[in-house]
């Protein structure tokens, strides 16, 4: 697959909001590895290769396990993660899965349950980012680095 044009140096300002939003993100305090974790799962979602290499490698600088990493994608189907943990991956999925039945009232009050109000809110913005991220390293081919 051949990279279509550099969106950065066509329209400078779209990279400037996203890394205001990232940074956003970061401040709002949330734990580093779910996170990442967070946004890997769904960046795994919507197939973006890009993304889920970025990623899977900021949640190992994080302090992630490779474990954990690896499971993350049929995180459902393992011992390793938390019920917080599960919750949070839950409503990213449905978040970023929108358009078949968006977030169900189950998740939301399961995630609720363990973040509270404030931190939901982080969450769905976390995922609100990354999904948008995704679309736009998918839309332009952008290809994850070897290294």
């Amino acid at each position: 697959m051949k990279e279509r044009m550099n969106i950065d140096k066509a329209e400078p300002r779209i990279y400037k909001a996203m890394d205001a939003a990232d940074r956003q993100v970061a401040a709002f305090g949330l734990d580093p590895k779910l996170a990442e974790l967070v946004k890997l799962r769904a960046s795994q979602v919507n197939g973006c290769g890009y993304c889920v290499n970025m990623h899977s490698k900021d949640a190992r600088r994080a302090g992630e396990t490779e474990q954990r990493v690896f499971a993350v994608s049929a995180w459902w189907e393992t011992p390793f993660f938390t019920e917080a943990e599960q919750a949070a991956l839950k409503l990213a999925e449905e978040i970023t899965r929108i358009g078949q039945a968006g977030l169900s009232e189950e998740t939301y009050q399961k995630a609720l349950g363990y973040f509270g109000e404030t931190g939901v809110a982080q969450l769905i913005f976390t995922v609100a980012v990354v999904n948008s991220w995704n679309r736009i390293a998918i839309s332009m081919h952008m290809v994850a680095s070897k290294d």
